[in-house]
């Protein structure tokens, strides 16, 4: 494993000695300091936000074409804080975090003591159309679609040829790490997990599906909205999210 880590992969926020840390993996084309904001109401866990290719400060810096390649890349550049810690994602991001943890475990590695993923079914269900993938659509029509199935892109990149060409890139290299996932049996995660989501996003039987994916216990907490609920009202997400690192103490 790589020891120096490059600092572009990780973005700190607040210092909080004792607490938590938690690292965040973003949705689809989303960046890394959307859930530093969140810090400045949670001193319960020292934030720390995954920064992947093709955005932000890693804006000309080639995607990853599998998820494969991706969580090779973190294990052997990001090392984990030995202190306890958490995985928050949402969207894409949580089955990020999801198989971070499974290559964790396969090395030989410590665990994150908490998943928490948000919009995201059950693994094992596959619910992306491989047979009409949105990674091969020309840009504009990609990020249309994607706008329309999900919502999340604000209206001011949407009219704004400049910032649509700023993420399309990011979004593009994302959906093609998603639709051409395929998960993997293995035995299932001796970490608890928390599943958040949006009452009219993904069913709750799709959700609910994440207890095959663990030993330990899983907690399903549903909040008014669709698949960005968290954005709609993020007090309760918050109050949640801060609840189900209450556990997350010193190993």
């Amino acid at each position: 494993m790589n020891t120096a880590v490059s600092p572009r992969w990780l973005i700190a926020g607040e210092p909080r000695p004792g607490a938590p840390k938690l690292y965040c993996f973003a949705h689809g084309g989303g960046s890394a300091t959307e859930y530093l904001r969140w810090g400045r109401d949670m001193p319960g866990a020292e934030f720390q936000a995954v920064q992947l290719p093709g955005r932000g400060s890693r804006f000309r810096e080639p995607g990853f074409a599998s998820m494969e390649a991706l969580v090779a890349a973190f294990l052997d550049e990001v090392p984990l804080s030995p202190a306890p810690f958490a995985f928050f994602g949402h969207s894409l991001g949580s089955l990020i975090a999801y198989e971070i943890t499974r290559a964790l475990r396969d090395a030989g590695r410590p665990l994150p003591d908490r998943l928490v993923l948000s919009g995201y079914p059950a693994p094992h269900l596959r619910h992306v159309r491989v047979d009409d993938p949105l990674h091969h659509l020309p840009d504009d029509e990609l990020i249309d679609r994607v706008a329309k199935i999900h919502g999340g892109i604000p209206q001011e990149v949407l009219d704004s040829p400049e910032l649509r060409e700023l993420v399309v890139g990011a979004l593009r290299d994302d959906y093609r790490v998603l639709e051409t996932y395929t998960w993997r049996e293995t035995e299932p995660l001796p970490v608890p997990i928390t599943v958040f989501g949006g009452s009219a996003d993904h069913p709750r039987d799709q959700v609910d599906a994440w207890q095959q994916h663990t030993t330990a216990d899983v907690t399903v907490r549903q909040f008014p909205g669709g698949h960005f609920y968290l954005r709609e009202e993020p007090a309760p997400v918050l109050r949640a999210l801060a609840a189900a690192l209450r556990d997350v103490g010193p190993r």
